[in-house]
C-alpha cells in the first residue's frame, strides 16, 4: 500500500479542534501522523506527496441517509455505481435505507448488500434494516437477526409508522439491541395527494399543499413514547419550525434524540418548484423560507446534528413526467459539499463546524468507534481533501452516479473535493493535477 504525504492544507478536525495549516501522513491504511512540517524527509518510490495549499483536509465524510435502489432498481443505481459516487462527493461511509425490492428486513439481504459492496470498493458501506416486516408499519422486523449481519439501525424511510403501538415496541426493541431507530417524520393522512409545501406556491401552481404539521405532529408522538422508553430516536430529513422545536426542547429535557437535515432543504425554498420542475421534488417537499432559517439555525446551535444527503437516484424517464406523477428524491452526492459550503460562506457555520456535520457527528450516532471522523494519529486513513474556491459546472456527464436528478443540472458551483481516501487507499480524485499526483 502507498504512502501518501498530505503537505501543507489547512486540517479540520472537529474531534480535537484542530484548525490549523499542517501535513497529515497516511500509512499502512492509518493516519501515521499530523501536524506542521510531519511529512518532512518522507521520500521512496511508494510515498506519494501531494501538495494542499489552499485545500481543506478533512476526516472522511460520513452519509447516514442515502438510497442506492439495489436490490430492485439498478437502473436507477447500483451499490458499485452508488459508492463511486460517494466516493467523488468526499464520502467515506455511507448508510443505505432498506426501501430496497425486495425490502432490507432479512439478514440475507443486508449480507448480499455488503458483499457487493466489497467487491465494488468506493466507500465502505453500511446498512439499515426495516423497522417493520416489508416496511407495511405492522410487524416488527427481526432486529437481533439485522443486528447481527451488521445493521447500524432500523427505519422504514419513504414510509412513516404511524401506528403509535408498533413504533412504542420498535423503541422497546431497538434499545435492547442499541439499534438507532430513524423515522420518516409524515403523517401520511395529512400528505396523500400532496407534492409540494403548503404555501403561495403550491396554490400558485395550482398543487395541494403538504402541511408542515405533516411531520412535527408524528415527533411530538415519538417523543411522548421516548419519555417512556428512551431508545436511541433520530428524526430523518427534518425540514420544519415547529419539529425544530420540539426536537431543541427534548434535547434540553435529555431525551436521547438526534436529527439531520439535508442540503437541499438548507439552501433552497419551496420557489424552486416554479415550472413545475420535478428535480426539485423531494420528500419532505423543499419548505417556504421560515422553516429554511429555523433548520440553519438549528443545524449551527447543535439542535440538528448532522447533515445527510437523502441521496435518491432517478432515472430521466422517472422524472419526465407531470409533477403529481414524478417520485420523490434529489441526487445528492456529488453535488453536497459545495451546496453546504454555502453556509460558511453566509455565517452560519464555521469551517469546523461544517466538518463535524458531515463528518464526526454522523459517526458517533451510527457508533463507528472513537476514531471514525476524526484526523486523529492512529485513526483509519479516511480523509477528504475539498478545494473550497474550485469552480465547477454541474454535468450529466459529470456524475459517476446513474441518476442525474439534480436542482442544480447546469449551474456553476463553488467547492469541489478533490481526492478522497478510504483506509488509505485512494479511491476518487478529480483529476491527476488537481491532486498534486
Amino acid at each position: 500500500m502507498e504512502t501518501w504525504v498530505l503537505r501543507g492544507g489547512r486540517v479540520l478536525c472537529p474531534a480535537s479542534g484542530r484548525d490549523e495549516p499542517a501535513d497529515v501522513v497516511l500509512e499502512q491504511g492509518r493516519i501515521l501522523r499530523v501536524g506542521p512540517g510531519a511529512g518532512e524527509g518522507m521520500d521512496g518510490p511508494r510515498v506519494r506527496h501531494v501538495d494542499c495549499a489552499g485545500m481543506w483536509v478533512l476526516p472522511g465524510l460520513v452519509d447516514m441517509h442515502v438510497h442506492l435502489r439495489e436490490p430492485g432498481a439498478e437502473a436507477k443505481e447500483t451499490i458499485a455505481s452508488g459508492l463511486r459516487a460517494a466516493a467523488a462527493g468526499g464520502f467515506t461511509t455511507v448508510a443505505a435505507m432498506p426501501n430496497t425490492d425486495p425490502p432490507a428486513d432479512r439478514a440475507a439481504i443486508l449480507r448480499a448488500m455488503q458483499a457487493r459492496a466489497e467487491a465494488a470498493g468506493g466507500a465502505r458501506l453500511l446498512c439499515f434494516g426495516a423497522m417493520t416486516e416489508g416496511r407495511r408499519g405492522e410487524r416488527l422486523a427481526p432486529y437481533a437477526e439485522l443486528r447481527e449481519a451488521g445493521a447500524v439501525g432500523v427505519s422504514d424511510d419513504g414510509s412513516c409508522v404511524t401506528d403509535g403501538g408498533v413504533m412504542r415496541r420498535a423503541l422497546q426493541y431497538a434499545r435492547s439491541l442499541d439499534l438507532l431507530v430513524s423515522q420518516h417524520a409524515e403523517d401520511h393522512g395529512i400528505t396523500r395527494g400532496a407534492p409540494v409545501h403548503d404555501g403561495a406556491v403550491a396554490e400558485r401552481l395550482g398543487l395541494r399543499g403538504w402541511p408542515p404539521e405533516a411531520e412535527s405532529c408524528i415527533v411530538a408522538r415519538d417523543l411522548a413514547l421516548l419519555e417512556a422508553c428512551p431508545a436511541r430516536y433520530h428524526v430523518a430529513h427534518l425540514s420544519t419550525e415547529a419539529a425544530v422545536r420540539l426536537v431543541r426542547e427534548a434535547k434540553a429535557r435529555g431525551l436521547p434524540v438526534s436529527a439531520e437535515v439535508t442540503p437541499h432543504h438548507l439552501t433552497l425554498t419551496d420557489e424552486a418548484v416554479l415550472g413545475y420542475r420535478t428535480d426539485c421534488k423531494v420528500n419532505p417537499p423543499l419548505r417556504s423560507a421560515e422553516h429554511v432559517e429555523a433548520v440553519r439555525a438549528a443545524l449551527a446551535d447543535g439542535t440538528i446534528d448532522c447533515i445527510a444527503t437523502d441521496h435518491a437516484p432517478h432515472t430521466p424517464r422517472d422524472k419526465d413526467a407531470s409533477f403529481e406523477e414524478a417520485p420523490f428524491g434529489i441526487n445528492g452526492f456529488e453535488t453536497a459539499v459545495a451546496v453546504s459550503l454555502q453556509l460558511v460562506r453566509d455565517g452560519v457555520l464555521s469551517p469546523l463546524r461544517f466538518a463535524e456535520v458531515l463528518s464526526l457527528a454522523p459517526a458517533r450516532l451510527l457508533r463507528l468507534g472513537e476514531e471514525a471522523g476524526t484526523l486523529r494519529e492512529g485513526a483509519p486513513a479516511d480523509v477528504t481533501l475539498l478545494d473550497p474556491e474550485r469552480a465547477w459546472t454541474v454535468t450529466v456527464e459529470g456524475f459517476r452516479s446513474r441518476s442525474h436528478n439534480s436542482p442544480w443540472l447546469g449551474e456553476r458551483l463553488r467547492g469541489r473535493v478533490v481526492a478522497t481516501w478510504v483506509g488509505g487507499r485512494r479511491v476518487h480524485a478529480v483529476d491527476a493535477d488537481a491532486a498534486g499526483c
